[in-house]
């Protein structure tokens, strides 16, 4: 792409062309103004004078070639292989994927007949080529063609270069060295490596004699690295700038917030560190891209049917609260996102109280806490009723003031959703008697609890079926008689990383807030008692629908076992 950038005479002139049906017009006005043809396209998205969607779509109409959004595609092993890293970066060109005998490879030019020939004489494969945006290219390369080899050498580089390999120059020189292209390389590079692995957290760990990376992936811990603990204490420093912390504080812990740009959005992360016996620990949490995360829908998370239809029926009422339960990363905050797109219309007004906003939703208005000054959820909360909701999000009940004015709302014909950090979805009523809500508001006001785990799925490319031993059978499929059934579980393979698990699978349990229910919250009885009422309507515990997916294939007895911290027994 051409280095120079649009002015702004070029911009007024953009904004008065409504649509552009043939790239003629904008490369006359680029011509006139000595900016190259791509310049033009990015120029319109960066002054948001169309989504990067429509601009892309229009500029391929133009062309004649599809577009393809590189960073949101699946993309194989096998085409990535097909160009050398070299290749890839030197000419800018992304393979994607390989059907039926032909390579489809994005590209910033696909117009551009003599390199699509020269990229076939590499690849030794026909070429399908489509358009992507040559930034959002290049941030692909970056991600697609990290690996833990090249993470080990570039580590292996920043310790032998002068000042980083030497533990007296780490202390003396931290100010330059935290600014030092070098070290933000690497630092790109690990989070280039997470977000190819799909990682949800990178925890960077000093040890006695040095330090290392360990990725949670799919739910599991993975470790990728060891480098040397000389390095430790400068990768820190740089994290803690980015998120604008202290780096001269390492004896308290402290947490922030950071962005990377990836493409034309950023990824989120959310950073923490903490003092241990060898130095400082740091856990990164991976958010998620700006508008580039998945929004899934109810049935596209495959929940079960006897709980889909009744959570369903639960988001359509005016008012109550239903809440969504379950530990840290149990995936609450995108079943209520999938709830919420199910009734945002034009005529309903939902508004959200987040910490942090993960997603942006169009037509929601979406708030962030802020601890910094003192912005909490109740504050926020007590605002928001005054905006005329019709629906609100909570992202979290963590005390008695948030939880009394949720319940305030939902007695006032507002329809609330909110997260509980509890095992059991019956457990959910208990806690907000435990923290203070009177039951004479708890009992009106909660409609639904919907708890909910995640398991590790099975990989599809490596799934093959066996047949567990008859005890096995007979410890959880007692009551059901199963006898000779055929279990599934991943051989591994190179998609899966040898795991034999690729993505996670949900199961819950639903209880629904019946009259009965609600004497007996007014009566302040247990969570075992409610839950032997709502089975009266239907209620099946977590183990139920657990097993029911390991009986379909999607996962195994083993991962049911590791993610769910209830007993065995109904």
């Amino acid at each position: 792409m051409p280095s120079k950038p649009a002015n702004n005479e070029f911009i007024r002139l953009v904004k008065n062309l409504p649509d552009f049906s043939s790239a003629k017009e904008l490369d006359e006005l680029g011509q006139k103004h000595g900016i190259g043809t791509l310049a033009h396209l990015q120029a319109i998205i960066d002054q948001r004078l169309l989504t990067k969607e429509e601009a892309c779509r229009q500029w391929s109409n133009s062309i004649g070639i599809a577009y393809v959004d590189v960073l949101s595609s699946a993309i194989t092993d096998e085409a990535v292989a097909l160009f050398p890293p070299e290749i890839a970066k030197k000419t800018q060109a992304m393979g994607l994927y390989v059907i039926d005998g032909v390579l489809t490879v994005a590209l910033g030019s696909p117009h551009d007949q003599e390199q699509v020939q020269r990229l076939e004489r590499i690849a030794q494969i026909p070429l399908s080529p489509v358009f992507s945006l040559p930034c959002e290219i290049a941030d692909c390369i970056a991600i697609q063609y990290s690996t833990e080899q090249t993470l080990h050498e570039s580590l292996t580089a920043l310790e032998n270069k002068e000042g980083f390999g030497q533990s007296t120059g780490v202390g003396q020189n931290l100010d330059s060295m935290v600014d030092a292209e070098s070290l933000i390389k690497v630092l790109d590079e690990i989070i280039y490596f997470s977000l190819r692995e799909r990682a949800t957290d990178i925890h960077i760990e000093p040890q006695e004699t040095n330090s290392r990376i360990r990725f949670r992936i799919d739910g599991n811990m993975r470790e990728v690295l060891h480098f040397s603990s000389k390095l430790h204490r400068a990768i820190l420093s740089r994290l803690k700038i980015m998120c604008s912390l202290n780096i001269a504080e390492s004896r308290f812990p402290q947490d922030g917030r950071f962005s990377v740009p990836i493409g034309t959005s950023k990824a989120n992360f959310r950073f923490s560190s903490i003092p241990a016996a060898y130095g400082e620990k740091a856990v990164i949490r991976v958010l998620a891209a700006s508008g580039k995360k998945t929004m899934l829908s109810l049935e596209q998370m495959l929940i079960s049917q006897s709980i889909l239809q009744p959570f369903h029926r639960l988001v359509q009422n005016p008012n109550g609260i239903i809440f969504v339960t379950g530990p840290t990363g149990s995936g609450k905050t995108t079943t209520l996102y999938a709830a919420l797109s199910e009734i945002n219309k034009p005529d309903v007004n939902i508004s959200t109280i987040e910490d942090p906003v993960e997603i942006q939703l169009p037509g929601i208005t979406q708030s962030q806490v802020n601890s910094h000054i003192d912005l909490k959820f109740a504050t926020l909360l007590r605002s928001l009723l005054r905006q005329d909701p019709d629906v609100i999000l909570v992202g979290e009940i963590r005390d008695l003031e948030t939880a009394k004015i949720a319940t305030e709302a939902a007695l006032t014909g507002h329809l609330v959703l909110a997260t509980l950090h509890t095992n059991t979805a019956a457990q959910a009523i208990t806690r907000l008697l435990e923290i203070g809500v009177e039951p004479y508001m708890v009992a009106p006001s909660v409609i639904g609890v919907l708890a909910q785990r995640l398991a590790a799925r099975i990989c599809e490319k490596c799934k093959e079926a066996y047949h567990p031993p008859r005890a096995l059978l007979q410890k959880f499929f007692l009551d059901e008689g199963l006898t000779e059934v055929p279990f599934y579980r991943g051989r591994g393979c190179p998609y899966c990383r040898g795991t034999g698990y690729r993505g996670r699978i949900a199961f819950h349990e639903l209880v629904l807030i019946t009259e009965e229910i609600r004497q007996l919250i007014s009566d302040g009885h247990s969570a075992q008692e409610i839950n032997r009422a709502a089975a009266k309507v239907g209620f099946r515990p977590l183990r139920y629908d657990g097993l029911k997916k390991v009986l379909l294939g999607l996962t195994t007895i083993e991962e049911i076992e590791a993610n769910s911290s209830f007993e065995w027994t109904s």
